[in-house]
């Protein structure tokens, strides 16, 4: 059973937590015990007698108690497909941590107020889908319920989306009518929208394809080299990581980089079992012919298609340090195990979340900010671009002195 990752973005109120809560519920992904506590607290009932907001409002106090500004996950699953969703922050200073969330999503749910329209927050959610390059995006219209479920309201914002995302080249947008309280349109067809001749939410989040184009190459990171040095495994040396992208099998010819070495797969082992094949998102221990020097941050990769190897890369930075960005900066780069020293040579340009135009970068780069960069690292980094593999195209940078997080890399 595969999975889908997806996240909701939209403004405040719109009903994001409303709509995460409705599935959660619906698909009977919430305890018994759960649901005895949100009937208990629940203040703004549906016709099931629960808040379904309730269900992340955990996160929204921690919120307005300034503990914590980020993404959170929930998980649900149905007899066809799992689920990861991603529930980003509504509020517009905030914009910049969707960043985390949709860089690692198939899709987009995009949640309109049907009383309200297109607003500023909208095209900014979709300008950072378009960033992102997520080549699926749901336009759900929420609260139809509201304005009498009209048709009218309904295509009219449907017509003005839909000039947002022909700008910004979101070719796959699909829309739906819905109403998160009352569950029109979410899991079955609503018989108050008759009118509309789509599916439900949840039939199109069952069925939408993934990946079908993917061809990112195969890759694998050493994240530890295993050399017990013992009488019983005198010469057994293997490398124990997880498989990035891809897959790999016994016999595949790898190349190793960043020293560009080549050598054969003899051996596959996950959790202690030797297994032929190891497939993405699997932890594996991976042995080879020879005995070559290689550490941790070392990529496998099958020849097939070899990623970039260079010391100079242009990058794509949301910063989100309170201390601002100046040219010339030293800072770790961090792309999964391999930390690296690094520098920001020069800022190319800045990016305008409102329009996606490109400005010219003048004095400092503040918090919130997306800009174009060109970073130099002490060593070689092994990458290919976010467009081809979003896992091996994505890194951080991090602060030398403080070892905080920041900045969101994509790599160009």
């Amino acid at each position: 059973m595969d999975i889908l990752r997806f996240i909701t973005a939209g403004s405040v109120d719109d009903g994001k937590s409303t709509l995460i809560g409705r599935l959660l519920y619906d698909s009977k992904s919430i305890l018994q015990d759960q649901l005895e506590v949100l009937e208990k607290h629940s203040k703004n009932k549906n016709e099931d007698g629960v808040d379904l907001a309730l269900l992340t409002d955990g996160l929204r106090a921690e919120r307005e108690q300034g503990i914590t500004i980020d993404v959170a996950y929930r998980y649900f699953s149905t007899p066809k497909r799992k689920f990861i969703i991603a529930d980003a922050p509504g509020h517009v200073q905030y914009t910049r941590n969707m960043i985390t969330g949709a860089s690692n999503s198939d899709l987009m749910v995009i949640l309109i107020d049907a009383r309200k329209g297109v607003i500023e927050q909208t095209r900014r959610h979709s300008i950072i889908a378009s960033l992102l390059k997520l080549k699926k995006v749901v336009v759900a219209i929420n609260k139809m319920d509201m304005v009498d479920y009209s048709e009218e309201v309904y295509e009219n914002i449907k017509d003005e989306y839909s000039k947002i995302a022909t700008s910004l080249s979101l070719n796959e947008v699909k829309y739906f009518p819905i109403s998160a309280l009352k569950g029109d349109n979410i899991v079955s067809v609503s018989p108050e929208t008759d009118w509309y001749d789509g599916g439900s939410l949840l039939e199109y989040l069952e069925e939408v394809t993934l990946n079908e184009e993917f061809n990112g190459g195969s890759r694998f990171q050493v994240q530890y080299v295993i050399r017990p040095q013992t009488d019983e495994l005198h010469d057994y040396r293997g490398y124990a990581g997880q498989i990035l992208s891809g897959k790999f099998q016994k016999g595949d010819a790898v190349h190793i980089l960043p020293a560009g070495t080549v050598s054969e797969i003899t051996k596959i082992e996950i959790n202690g079992v030797e297994k032929d094949k190891a497939f993405e998102g699997q932890p594996a221990v991976i042995h080879i012919a020879d005995n070559l020097d290689i550490s941790r941050g070392d990529f496998f990769a099958t020849e097939e298609k070899l990623p970039e190897v260079e010391k100079e890369v242009e990058v794509l930075l949301c910063w989100l340090d309170q201390k601002a960005l100046q040219p010339g900066n030293k800072y770790l780069l961090q792309h999964h195990s391999h930390v690296l020293k690094a520098v920001v040579r020069e800022i190319d340009y800045k990016i305008n979340v409102n329009t996606l135009v490109q400005e010219k970068a003048e004095g400092e780069i503040k918090l919130n900010e997306i800009v174009k960069v060109t970073l130099r690292t002490a060593q070689p980094l092994v990458y290919d671009s976010f467009i081809n593999n979003k896992i091996t195209g994505s890194a951080i940078l991090v602060d030398e002195t403080s070892n905080s997080t920041v900045a969101a890399c994509i790599i160009q």
